[in-house]
């Protein structure tokens, strides 16, 4: 490795890694009625709703489950799931500049596989920017 670059004989000449868009947390109540607003798709897992800010700016998604998706178990359950297929899938599929926000669905997203909601996600992200 040289001392001064940094760079070690097996990244020399490496091209540099594909930068992707960052993803934030949606907090406040009124965003996640502004995407209610917006567009929507139904998908087997969960259903979608996303929003364009119209800024630019990084890609903000909000995940949620009523008391109708079950106990606080499977709302959890649900949750966690929806929270990993929205961090593998909207940093490649997703617009920057936009809100999506995922909801539960009741006893399907905590069984529902995960190869499948993923699918479900890309597709439904692919019908909404068309």
């Amino acid at each position: 490795m040289n001392p001064q670059t940094g760079v070690t004989k097996e990244t020399a000449g490496a091209e540099p890694a594909a930068v992707l868009p960052s993803l934030e947390s949606l907090t406040k109540r009124a965003d996640f009625l502004a995407a209610a607003k917006g567009l929507r798709k139904g998908t087997t897992g969960f259903h979608l709703q996303a929003r364009d800010r119209g800024t630019g700016g990084p890609i903000r998604f909000g995940i949620t489950c009523s008391r109708k998706v079950g106990n606080a178990v499977a709302r959890n359950r649900a949750k966690r799931r929806l929270r990993e297929v929205a961090r593998a899938e909207l940093p490649l599929h997703g617009c920057a500049g936009w809100d999506y926000v995922l909801i539960g669905r009741r006893e399907i997203t905590a069984a529902h596989p995960f190869t499948e909601m993923r699918a479900d996600l890309v597709r439904a992200l692919q019908e909404l920017h068309r």
